[in-house]
């Protein structure tokens, strides 16, 4: 996983979603275009593809050959080199020149990109095979009724622990909050932490988790407020906090959240990381471990994941003027060529096809471990929504900090994110 992958895959949980992005900023990585496809017979003009640079080695080529096999136009790929991926994207939807007919974007298109008409509407595209993706991730690429993005592929984060080590402390494997501290604290050693999930305590990386754990969504059904002012919200911060100055919650370890290395070197019986760390895990140790999806908390809780899928999406006015063509484009790349799915899914890291039904083509998905993954995103995903801004997101992170690591008043720090949120989704819904 390169960094962009590592950052977006993050941002689900911890951050803000790329919901309003700002119309300011430079290109400051370098950019690099791909081989155009050759000439096909009935070819009806041009098409620019854009994708973010994909650290997985041979991905690239993929996507290249991928664009060559289309025939209804001749599609150049462009590889964009750096992390700053989404900014260059917002900046040259804003400014006109150079839009990509059909480019990826982070859990699909940004609020911004909507309300400025920058994205076409896909609704008629999909036509009537919505039921044929994951309904979490195709509603998080829909906004009020319509479709703006067809997903790519699927990353996810969930929780790996040591079945030996469970089973030799009598312990279960933790379905709710109080059974993973309860686990924790009975498989520490002076040698092994309990349960790590990042080098800040697991803050940034389960702090959307502990809502959607608690029950509820970030914000409230007409998006007019948070969703989570709740008792079962507020009482499992405070148990957060207890935890996290338990003992039992490792605080550090030799890499952060998103690198399997921790449960992998033995630093830790139970590590909260992403899929993309299964197959390093699997070699070693082999049938020793299991997978969970974060546990619920408190009696309104329930069992959550949360996910990062790249969606596809055509600019309302490329530079191709070709709209038709790329909706058929993508309509052909990313729902009707299910071999070229599983490909991108399978062969380049570990990820999941975004159409349930391809799980059991990919291999390293298709049973054990991957396999529940992939049906924890099905069954129990959760991504940061359109509105969820990065000034919403930096108050509940502060506030959540406030409350873990000083001891503030959690009733009284989220009052104060609730205010902000009230004046942010003001201000942004048009």
């Amino acid at each position: 996983m390169n960094f962009s992958r590592r950052h977006f895959i993050g941002a689900v949980t911890g951050l803000a979603s790329a919901a309003v992005l700002s119309a300011c900023g430079s290109n400051s990585g370098g950019v690099e275009t791909g081989s155009s496809a050759s000439p096909s017979a009935g070819g009806s003009g041009k098409l620019v593809q854009w994708y973010h640079e994909y650290g997985e080695q041979g991905t690239k080529e993929a996507v290249q050959r991928y664009a060559k096999a289309f025939k209804g136009a001749d599609v150049t790929v462009k590889w964009n080199l750096g992390t700053d991926y989404m900014t260059l994207l917002a900046t040259t939807l804003l400014s006109g020149n150079g839009v990509p007919d059909v480019f990826e974007s982070e859990n699909g298109a940004t609020l911004d990109m909507i309300q400025k008409g920058q994205v076409a509407d896909l609704t008629d595209t999909l036509g009537d095979d919505a039921s044929k993706f994951s309904k979490p991730v195709l509603d998080r690429m829909t906004y009020q009724g319509k479709v703006y993005a067809l997903p790519q592929v699927v990353d996810m984060q969930m929780l790996y622990y040591r079945k030996s080590v469970l089973e030799k402390a009598k312990v279960d494997p933790p379905k709710t909050f109080a059974d993973l501290v309860t686990a924790a604290k009975a498989v520490k050693t002076n040698a092994m932490g309990g349960f790590f999930a990042g080098n800040d305590g697991g803050l940034s990386v389960l702090a959307n988790l502990l809502i959607w754990s608690a029950g509820y969504d970030q914000l409230n059904s007409d998006d007019t407020d948070l969703g989570f002012m709740e008792s079962n919200f507020l009482d499992g911060v405070n148990a957060y906090r207890d935890f996290y100055a338990s003992g039992a919650l490792l605080p550090s370890a030799s890499k952060d959240w998103f690198d399997g290395s921790p449960f992998i070197n033995g630093e830790t019986a139970m590590q909260w990381t992403g899929l993309w760390a299964l197959g390093d895990i699997k070699k070693k140790w082999g049938d020793d471990f299991g997978v969970l999806p974060f546990p619920a908390i408190g009696s309104a809780g329930r069992q959550a994941v949360p996910f990062g899928a790249y969606g596809s999406c055509a600019a309302a006015k490329g530079s191709s003027n070709n709209l038709a063509v790329a909706k058929e484009f993508i309509k052909w790349l990313w729902l009707d060529q299910t071999d070229k799915q599983v490909d991108f899914a399978n062969s380049y890291g570990t990820h999941i096809p975004s159409q349930p039904a391809l799980v059991s083509q990919a291999s390293q998905i298709s049973s054990g471990p991957g396999k529940e993954a992939a049906e924890f995103v099905d069954k129990l995903g959760h991504a940061s929504g359109l509105l969820w801004t990065s000034t919403i997101s930096d108050a509940f992170n502060a506030a959540l900090t406030n409350v873990v690591k000083k001891k503030a008043n959690a009733q009284t720090e989220f009052a104060a994110v609730q205010k902000t949120a009230q004046s942010e989704l003001k201000r942004i819904k048009k």
